[in-house]
C-alpha cells in the first residue's frame, strides 16, 4: 500500500545516511549508502521501465542526467534495494514518487521528509567497478508492487580508449566510457545509469548535445529537434526501446547520416541506416547495400528482424561491437570496407543471437559459436561458395591447433568472453564447428527449425547452453545430452590418426598370379578419452572412381574395410569433424612461431635507422606478449644479425632484413631447402621469381629441428615498401609465404602439410 512518507530526498554529492522524521515520528534510518548489496536484494526486484533525459558536454566530459526508474518487487515484503551506478556520477537528489500496487498516478498528497545528511565512505563493487547505492525503503514493498524513483545526477567520465597488447585484432580498445571532444560512448560497463543486474527493461530517452552533433542508441528515434538558447544552441533527440533489454548503449559524434527503408517478404519495415564520419560519409551506400543483403538472407534463415532499425555507426575508436539495432565499427575498420559475412554479417546476425536472445555470461556463453557458424561460415554455404567454406573449416581446426595449447584447454562451456586467440579459438571456433556437427547430427530440418524455434521461444530473454540443448533434442526427437556433455562440458578434442591396415584373403582362388586380397581394412583410433562422432572418408579406386561413406567412431578404435582395388583413403578430408592436430603436423606459418614457448627475432646487422624502424617495431610487438599463459619464462630472444649463431638458438625464429643487411638469412634459405631464394634485389618464391622496389616477402619454413617450430623470414626491397606490411604482419599468420607488392597481397600459400589431410595411400597388397 501507499505510504504517505513518498518523498525520499538525496542532497549531498557523496553517498549518505539519512536521518529523516516524518510526522510526529523522528527515527534515524540508513538511506542511501554505499556497498555491497545482498544479491537476495538483486533477485527480489527488477527494473521495468527508464525514461532517461541526459544531457552531454563533450568538451567538458560532464553528463546531467534525469532518470525516473519504475521497479517492480518480485518477492514478498522487500525492505531495501540496491542500484549499481559509476563513482564519478554524484548522486543529487532521489525522489520515491510512488509506491504501491500499481503505478497509476494517485492524488495523495506528497509529504516532504526532513533529514539531515551524513556523509560516508563510498566503495566501489570489488567485481564490476561500480558503487552500489543501497536504499532503505520507508514501507516494505510486497510482491508484484511496483516503486517508482526519480534520479538527478552528473559528473564527468573521462577515460579515452586505450590500445589493447594484442599483435592483432582481439578485443576493442579499452575504456568503459567516456565523453569527448572526440566523441561520445557510454556502455554497460560504464555504468552511466541507475540499474540492477539482470533487469530486462524498455527505456524512453531524450539526448540533448551541442550544434552539429548526433545522437545513437537502441529503438527507434521518434523525433529530433534543434533547441535555441543560451550561447549556442543545442540538439535534442528521442527514442523509444520498445524491445525489453539488458542495457543501454548511447553513442555520440558529428555523424552524417543515411537511410533506407527495407522491406522484407513478411512486409516487415526496418530503416537501415549508416551514421559516418564526413570524410567516409561516400561509403554509406556500400554498407547500407551490405545490410539489406544480410537481412534478407538471414530473415529467412532465422526468422524476423527484431527491432525497427539497423544502423552501421562508426566509432572514434577501434571497435567491432553488436547492439540491439546498430552495430559500432571502429572508423579503421569502416575505411577498410568491412562488409564481408565475417564482419558486418557478424554483426548482423548478433541482432538475432545475443542481442534478441540474451545470453547469461554466468552460465557461460553460447552466442559467439553460434554467431561465428551463422556468419563467419555458414554465409559461404548458403551462396554456393563451398570451396571458401571448406577453408573456414580448416582454419578452425588450425586455429585451435595452434593457439590452444592442450595443459591450457577448457570447455566451451566456460568460456565467457575473448581476452586472447585462446579464447577466441574456443569460444569462437570450436563452438562454431559444435553447432557444425550439431547441424550433421540431427540433419538441416531439425537443425533450423531448432534455430528458429530458439529465435522465437526465448527472444526478449535470457537462454542457456541447457535451453540449446532442450530445443535440438526435441526438435530432432533425440536425447542430445550426450552430444552436449562431449562438445561442450569436456575440454579437448579428438585427435584421430591411422595406426594400421589389414589384408584379408579369399581361400580357393588359386587361378590368381599372386595373393590378391579381397579387402583391405584401415584402423582409425583415439586416444582416451574416447569421441563419439561421426566423419566422411574418401575411398579413391585405382580405376578413378571415389567411393564416399560416412563413418561413426564411438571407441578406441574404428576399422574401416575398403575394396582391393582403392588407392587411398581420405580421412575427413573436407575437415568436417573438429579434431586436435600436432603442431608438427601442421603448415609452417608465423603463427606457429607467435604461439611458440621459445622464439628468437634476429635484427638487421646493418642499415640506417629508418631501414631498421619498422623491423625493431616488429621485435618490440612480438617481445611484449607471450606466447602461453603458463609460460613464466621470457618468452622471446632478441638478437643482432652479427650475433647469430644456429647452435645457441632455441625455439621459433623470425628473421628480419634481407641478405644483405641480416646474415641469418643464408641459413634460414638452406633451412627453406629450394622453394625460396633470398637475394638483395629480388626474391624467389615456389619457382616464381618477384622484383622491385614495391616487394615485401613474408615466408615460413620448418625449422631444422622439427616439433612444430618454424624459421621465418621477413623483408621488403625498400624501406618504404616494408614499412607498409609491417604495421599489419601479424594479421598475415596463416599461410606459409605472402609476397606483398606496395601493401598489397599478390601471391599466397602453403607448404605441404600432410599431417592435416589425414589419409592412407596403398597398392592394394
Amino acid at each position: 500500500m501507499m505510504t504517505p512518507c513518498r518523498a525520499l530526498l538525496l542532497t549531498h554529492t557523496r553517498l549518505l545516511a539519512l536521518l529523516f522524521c516524518c510526522g510526529l515520528t523522528c527515527s534515524v534510518s540508513p538511506g542511501w549508502a554505499a556497498g555491497p548489496s545482498d544479491s537476495r536484494v538483486d533477485q527480489a526486484v527488477e527494473i521495468l521501465h527508464h525514461e532517461l533525459s541526459v544531457e552531454l558536454f563533450p568538451e567538458q566530459h560532464r553528463v546531467i542526467a534525469h532518470d525516473v526508474i519504475t521497479l517492480k518487487a518480485r518477492g514478498a515484503d522487500l525492505r531495501e534495494l540496491a542500484l549499481a551506478l559509476n563513482p564519478a556520477l554524484h548522486v543529487k537528489e532521489v525522489v520515491l514518487l510512488q509506491q504501491g500496487p500499481s503505478a497509476a498516478p494517485t492524488d495523495q498528497p506528497s509529504v516532504e521528509f526532513h533529514f539531515v545528511a551524513l556523509p560516508v565512505e563510498s566503495r566501489k563493487n570489488a567485481e564490476t567497478g561500480e558503487q552500489l547505492l543501497t536504499a532503505r525503503l520507508p514501507a516494505p514493498l510486497m510482491s508484484g508492487e511496483t516503486l517508482i524513483l526519480q534520479w538527478h545526477y552528473e559528473g564527468v567520465i573521462n577515460e579515452p580508449p586505450r590500445e589493447p597488447r594484442h599483435l592483432r585484432f582481439v578485443t576493442p580498445s579499452e575504456t568503459a566510457g567516456h565523453i569527448g571532444s572526440e566523441g561520445v560512448y557510454l556502455s554497460v560497463e560504464t555504468h552511466w545509469y541507475p540499474d540492477l543486474p539482470g533487469s530486462l527493461a524498455t527505456f524512453d530517452v531524450r539526448v540533448t548535445l551541442p550544434e552539429g552533433w548526433e545522437a545513437v542508441t537502441l529503438g527507434e528515434k521518434t523525433s529530433r529537434r534543434l533547441v535555441p538558447g543560451g550561447p549556442s544552441a543545442r540538439v535534442e533527440s528521442d527514442w523509444r526501446v520498445a524491445a525489453q533489454t539488458e542495457a543501454l548503449t548511447l553513442v555520440a559524434n558529428r555523424f552524417v547520416i543515411k537511410t533506407r527503408d527495407w522491406t522484407a517478404a513478411d512486409g516487415q519495415r526496418v530503416q537501415v541506416q549508416t551514421y559516418l564520419f564526413p570524410e567516409d560519409a561516400a561509403l554509406a551506400d556500400e554498407y547500407l547495400e551490405a545490410s539489406v543483403r544480410y537481412l534478407e538472407a538471414y530473415t529467412k534463415l532465422v526468422g524476423p528482424y527484431p527491432f525497427p532499425k539497423f544502423a552501421v555507426v562508426e566509432n572514434f575508436f577501434a571497435s567491432g561491437l553488436g547492439m540491439p539495432s546498430f552495430t559500432l565499427l571502429g572508423s579503421g575498420v569502416i575505411k577498410r570496407h568491412y562488409v564481408q559475412p565475417y564482419a558486418l554479417g557478424h554483426e548482423i546476425v548478433h541482432s538475432w543471437i545475443g542481442n534478441w536472445v540474451l545470453n547469461d555470461l554466468k552460465t557461460g556463453n553460447w552466442v559467439e559459436g553460434l554467431t561465428t557458424y551463422l556468419a563467419n561460415y555458414y554465409y559461404d554455404e548458403l551462396t554456393g561458395k563451398l570451396d571458401q567454406a571448406r577453408e573456414q573449416r580448416r582454419l578452425m581446426l588450425l586455429g585451435y591447433a595452434v593457439h590452444v595449447w592442450p595443459r591450457e584447454d577448457y570447455p566451451v562451456a566456460q568460456f565467457t568472453r575473448k581476452t586472447d586467440q585462446k579464447d577466441n579459438a574456443i569460444g569462437y571456433q570450436k563452438a562454431a564447428m559444435v553447432f557444425h556437427m550439431l547441424r550433421r547430427w540431427i540433419g538441416e530440418e531439425a537443425f533450423w527449425k531448432g534455430i528458429r524455434r530458439l529465435v522465437k521461444d526465448h527472444g526478449g530473454a535470457y537462454a542457456t547452453w541447457r535451453d540449446l540443448e532442450r530445443v535440438f533434442s526435441e526438435e530432432a526427437r533425440e536425447d542430445l545430452r550426450w552430444f552436449f556433455a562431449q562438445w561442450v562440458e569436456r575440454p579437448g578434442a579428438p585427435a584421430l590418426k591411422v595406426r594400421d591396415i589389414s589384408f584379408h584373403f579369399a581361400s580357393g582362388r588359386k587361378d590368381l598370379p599372386g595373393p590378391i586380397p579381397e579387402s583391405v581394412t584401415v584402423h582409425i583410433v583415439q586416444r582416451e578419452p574416447w569421441y563419439r562422432l561421426r566423419f566422411p572418408i574418401w575411398i579413391e579406386l585405382s580405376d578413378g572412381a571415389v567411393e564416399k561413406r560416412t563413418v561413426e567412431a564411438d571407441g578406441p578404435e574404428t576399422p574401416v574395410t575398403v575394396p582391393p582395388h582403392a588407392w587411398r583413403v581420405r580421412i575427413d578430408p573436407d575437415y568436417e569433424a573438429f579434431r586436435r592436430m600436432p603442431r608438427s603436423d601442421l603448415p609452417p606459418i608465423l603463427n606457429l612461431l607467435v604461439t611458440d614457448e621459445q622464439r628468437t627475432v634476429v635484427l638487421p646487422a646493418t642499415g640506417t635507422e629508418a631501414e631498421r624502424a619498422p623491423y625493431q617495431d616488429i621485435a618490440d610487438r612480438l617481445a611484449g606478449t607471450r606466447a602461453s599463459q603458463a609460460s613464466s619464462a621470457p618468452a622471446t630472444e632478441i638478437l643482432r644479425g652479427d650475433a647469430f649463431s644456429a647452435d645457441r638458438v632455441g625455439g621459433s625464429m623470425l628473421i628480419l632484413g634481407g641478405p644483405a643487411a641480416n646474415p641469418a638469412t643464408g641459413w634460414a634459405e638452406r633451412a627453406c631447402g629450394d622453394r625460396v631464394r633470398f637475394e638483395p634485389d629480388r626474391f624467389t618464391v615456389d619457382g616464381q621469381t618477384y622484383e622491385g622496389a614495391g616487394m615485401v616477402l613474408l615466408v615460413s619454413c620448418r625449422h631444422p629441428t622439427g616439433g612444430g617450430r618454424v624459421v621465418t623470414v621477413f623483408y621488403g626491397l625498400s624501406p618504404a615498401a616494408t614499412a607498409k606490411v609491417a604495421r599489419l604482419l601479424f594479421f598475415y599468420g596463416w599461410q606459409s609465404y605472402l609476397v606483398f607488392r606496395d601493401g598489397v597481397v599478390v601471391a599466397r600459400g602453403d607448404f605441404d602439410a600432410p599431417g592435416m589431410s589425414l589419409e592412407v595411400r596403398f597398392d592394394g597388397r
